[in-house]
């Protein structure tokens, strides 16, 4: 790691003062204190016992890596008068618990175990404290706000703090007064004089207070003010790992935060709902769904994308200059490479980048893709918005919009998109331009295979392919069984059309057919929800029939001539379905299915594996190979 780190016992009062004062600050990344009233009961417990609660990290303020600061819950706002010199990068619920609870001097406003919000005062019970046959834990006791202790339907009161007097009487002592005791100390020995009370107080005081909370050390990691945002992300990860994890996101927004930007309002907007995030949801959203297509793009594919834009400019100011080769830097946009996109650059190119994804989002409701469901690829967003809002207006044309759809088929198909996608985004973000500009064909096209048999083993929406498939036969036009109509953006989402079985489940189990078998894309289609009602569990001999012959005036009939029109647009032979055919229809809607495949990548001899090769030891795939016509 490129920086220094030291390590010191630090006292415990000196932590809770310097953040008090503002000297120890959080950095702006780190969460809210969420610990309950048994944790924070714990950790006092350890405390009074001198028992060691672990190390605190922090990062000395100063250097180049300039996080927005905040301080410690409940400590006063010193951000306009104090500069923090160092911030908190590891221990924040901790020592905010015991700031709250010792010195802050005011009701502590936590939660139970079962998440119920409480408002509390802690004490020790001086006399549970100095048994040693007592749990340490049971001393340690939380008092409601009005320090009165009540129980059962009645109210009856079990313990009564709510003045100095009743804490002396009662042998409890507030917590908020572990560091500073002696006021309390000097009415306690007034209440007690010459009463035995007043040695068990000074037994409390030297072996507890003294000994432990004054006196007690907290082993303190210091980094260096040379450390890196990357070694502060990693760092952070590896220490906090009972927590949400750390996202690039967080660490730029407290970066750019010290700068005056208030990156989370780009996204987020000030009520939640009208940043970014929220424009990217409303964009092509269908009534009554939750989202469009590009809904779940993230704050980090947006600052991916324009880390793409940075690193590329970068490369090409590198390359004016004379610079050639390994010289060049990189194009990427990996978390370190986020980490390091100034304020300048985001600014400079947020607004491209935002386009850019709006333009995603039509391009895909070209190809039939509507829900974040659907979608093959989240991953893929992040290129094509990179690469539509390079090209601007030549996206526009057909030829080179057919391109694009080129590539992002071979995405799908080739299924490059499914893990290290970071070094394929800068690629294609480099190449596709390129190519379409007439330049050579791009990785992504170039390095994709699809083989005839994967299409077998495509049974669930959490294969990219499948999804693939039931896009591009909408694209190609299919056509409802039932309407005939094809399926845009408009029945799309009236019809309520998804992804169903040509020859029925019901019917599939009755042959005695494998579900590895019939629930591959091959036997499945997009129709509508009324149309697969219709289909039902006949075989399609016989929901052909019923089809045809509708129910007027509601569904009326249709010719056995045009259902068979309908039919094909699907990739479906009737002859095989009208007959009931399943091993013959599997066999010949895998060559038709693979035909289309290559037609969307522009690659042929994806029918090169025999369709008709059989593994003697799988009998699901014996149930399909049926030699093909010519």
């Amino acid at each position: 790691m490129p920086a220094y780190f030291k390590t010191n016992p630090v006292s415990l009062k000196e932590l809770l003062e310097d953040c008090h004062s503002g000297k120890l600050q959080l950095p702006d990344f780190q969460r809210s204190w969420v610990w309950d009233e048994e944790r924070i009961k714990s950790l006092i417990a350890s405390i009074s016992r001198a028992f060691p609660v672990g190390a605190l990290m922090s990062l000395e303020t100063g250097g180049p890596v300039e996080f927005k600061p905040r301080t410690v819950e409940g400590a006063p706002d010193w951000s306009q008068q104090t500069k923090a010199h160092s911030l908190l990068l590891d221990g924040q619920q901790r020592l905010t618990s015991l700031y709250q609870v010792t010195l802050r001097n005011k009701v502590v406003d936590t939660v139970t175990a079962k998440n119920k919000r409480v408002k509390r005062w802690f004490y020790i019970d001086i006399i549970k404290a100095l048994d040693p046959a007592i749990d340490r834990e049971d001393a340690i006791i939380g008092i409601p706000e009005d320090r009165v202790i009540r129980k059962d339907i009645n109210k009856t009161v079990v313990l009564d703090v709510s003045s100095p007097e009743k804490e002396y009487d009662s042998l409890m002592f507030p917590l908020s007064c572990v560091f500073n005791w002696d006021n309390w100390q000097d009415g306690f020995y007034e209440r007690w004089a010459g009463k035995p009370e007043k040695e068990i107080w000074k037994d409390f005081k030297n072996k507890i207070l003294q000994e432990n909370f004054a006196l007690y050390q907290i082993p303190v990691i210091t980094l260096g003010q040379a450390t890196t945002k990357e070694a502060v992300c990693v760092v952070f990860e590896k220490v906090n790992t009972g927590g949400k994890p750390l996202d690039a996101f967080e660490l730029v927004t407290a970066a750019y935060a010290a700068n005056g930007h208030e990156l989370r309002k780009d996204w987020y907007g000030k009520d939640g709902k009208s940043g970014r995030q929220g424009l990217f949801r409303e964009t092509l959203r269908f009534p009554g769904q939750r989202a469009g297509i590009i809904g779940e793009v993230s704050n980090t594919d947006f600052l991916q994308a324009i880390a793409l834009y940075h690193t590329r400019e970068l490369r090409q100011a590198a390359a004016a200059i004379g610079k050639l080769g390994k010289e060049l830097p990189a194009v990427n946009c990996t978390r370190q490479t986020l980490l390091n996109v100034p304020l300048t650059a985001y600014k400079k190119y947020e607004m491209v980048v935002e386009d850019g994804f709006i333009k995603a989002a039509k391009f895909l409701n070209l190809m039939h893709l509507y829900r974040t469901f659907d979608l093959p690829y989240q991953s893929q967003l992040v290129p094509l918005a990179v690469i539509l809002a390079d090209l601007g207006e030549l996206s526009n044309h057909e030829g080179n919009r057919a391109k694009l759809m080129r590539w992002y088929w071979n995405g799908v198909f080739g299924e490059l998109y499914s893990s290290a996608v970071e070094s394929r985004y800068a690629k294609d973000f480099i190449e596709v331009p390129a190519w379409i500009k007439g330049g050579s064909e791009p990785s992504t096209v170039s390095e994709a295979t699809f083989h005839s048999d994967r299409l077998k083993t495509m049974r669930t929406r959490l294969s990219a392919a499948y999804k693939g498939v039931n896009a591009l036969l909408m694209t190609a036009g299919a056509q409802d069984f039932r309407s005939g109509q094809e399926f845009d953006f408009m029945v799309y989402f009236h019809e309520d059309v998804d992804i169903h079985h040509i020859f029925p489940k019901a019917w599939c189990q009755s042959q005695r057919h494998s579900s590895a078998v019939y629930d591959s894309i091959i036997n499945k289609t997009p129709l509508s929800y009324q149309t697969n009602r219709i289909i039902g569990g006949e075989g399609p001999s016989e929901y052909l029939g019923k089809l045809e012959k509708g129910k007027p005036p509601a569904i009326p009939p249709i010719s056995a001539v045009k259902l068979d029109d309908y039919l094909t647009t699907h990739l479906i032979n009737p002859a095989l379905l009208r007959s009931n055919d399943f091993g013959a229809f599997m066999a010949d809607r895998q060559n038709r299915l693979l035909t289309l495949i290559e037609k969307a990548t522009g690659k042929l001899g994806f029918h090169a594996a025999a369709l008709d090769s059989v593994d003697a030891a799988d009998e699901e795939i014996d149930e399909f190979q049926v030699p093909i016509e010519a």
